[in-house]
């Protein structure tokens, strides 16, 4: 019955959604209505950082329920789980990143990055990359990097430049005119394309030396994914603005951007309220945030994920995949076609193995488990995956 009801009145995002029908969830498990277990090896697109239902994630839930939910406009509250979530941030950022705008998705936190480097900057130029994805907002969807996406769409923010992903030569295209470049520190839907640490260290400069602010996109490669806590870490950069979301709830809808005191306050004046949110930084979005970087930091579970990396690279070796790319437990298994990669997603998911593509790469399979998977574990997904590759015919 709700199946039905799903293809009837849920609008919906593509004419093949997987349409699994899960009963509940735990740890790295979900479950079907028919009992079926899934292992999930994507953790809702790097969401689940802490697997499904973590204790001090409900805990932090159900506290907060006994105090309040929603009471007023963000910004206008003193709230605590706001308040609180915000200081833990900032503790673990680097010192000029001291000023926390919280928001419902990563979608809205790239608006709201994407709006602070115009005001601040006086400038309207934005530089972006090719096959880069920043959200499906008109602003976020104006500097995603695949035309692909964009084109029914169009026209979206004009003076927005692509150029292509670590090709330092080209960054002579930021200019005095640029108001900010916005890049992710690891591409994720281009199949988890990690950059050389000198294209990097060559942005950071060049938007020192224009005065443009680079934005650094960490909604799927922050909160410890990469092997460090925050993806830039890897580069020894600091962005101007910093964007989060997906795994910053712990399950529960919440983003951030974050930016220096000085650069963050142009929003609040000429005009007043330039940038707004009902429901950004909802209690119990907050208090859930809050407990899941808590308990990341906690268990320095970025260190961990640097060991699975490992496990992956070392067990998934089969003359069918061509590579691995990333970094940490966010990698991409690169078949020699679509067609291999969708045939091997199909056969884990029938073995119960949730596992996807990305976007703009759909010839390499995704691994993005959450942070608390067991090296059995992830023995026992990439048996799964050898398997799987192991039946296809061609």
């Amino acid at each position: 019955m709700n199946r039905e009801l799903f293809y009837r009145y849920l609008a919906q995002t593509s004419s093949a959604p997987l349409a699994l029908e899960i009963e509940r969830a735990e740890g790295l498990y979900m479950y079907g209505t028919d009992g079926k277990q899934y292992m999930d090896l994507i953790s809702g697109i790097a969401v689940s950082a802490l697997g499904h239902r973590h204790p001090a994630v409900l805990d932090a839930v159900r506290k907060q329920l006994d105090q309040y939910m929603h009471l007023m406009v963000y910004g206008e509250f003193v709230q605590a789980p706001q308040v609180q979530l915000a200081a833990l941030l900032v503790k673990h950022l680097p010192v000029a990143l001291d000023n926390v705008y919280l928001v419902n998705s990563g979608s809205e936190a790239i608006e709201g990055a994407l709006k602070l480097a115009k005001r601040y900057t006086g400038r309207t130029e934005i530089i972006a990359f090719d096959n880069a994805y920043h959200g499906s907002s008109h602003g976020a969807l104006s500097v995603t990097g695949h035309e692909g996406m964009k084109k029914a769409f169009r026209p979206l923010l004009p003076q927005v430049h692509h150029i292509p992903y670590g090709q330092i030569d080209m960054l002579d295209k930021v200019t005095a005119q640029t108001a900010c470049v916005v890049a992710e520190p690891i591409q994720g839907e281009a199949g988890a394309i990690v950059p050389d640490k000198d294209f990097m260290i060559a942005l950071r400069q060049r938007c020192s030396d224009t005065g443009a602010l680079l934005i650094l996109d960490e909604i799927q490669a922050g909160m410890g994914r990469t092997g460090k806590l925050w993806a830039f870490e890897h580069y020894g950069i600091e962005p101007d603005i910093l964007t989060l979301a997906k795994a910053l709830g712990g399950g529960l809808p919440i983003g951030a951007f974050i930016a220096g005191k000085e650069i963050m306050h142009c929003l609040t004046e000429k005009p007043v309220l330039g940038h707004i949110t009902t429901f950004g930084g909802n209690a119990l979005c907050a208090a859930a945030a809050r407990a899941t970087l808590k308990t990341i930091v906690d268990g320095k579970l970025w260190e961990y994920a640097a060991v699975l990396e490992k496990v992956f690279r070392d067990t998934l070796k089969h003359p069918r995949i061509l590579g691995i790319r990333g970094r940490g437990l966010l990698l991409g298994l690169e078949f020699a076609n679509a067609y291999q990669c969708r045939e091997v997603i199909a056969r884990c998911i029938n073995k119960g193995l949730v596992t996807d593509w990305f976007l703009f790469a759909d010839h390499c399979l995704r691994i993005a488990p959450p942070l608390i998977i067991t090296r059995d574990q992830a023995k026992a997904a990439c048996d799964m995956i050898l398997e799987s590759v192991e039946e296809i015919k061609s």
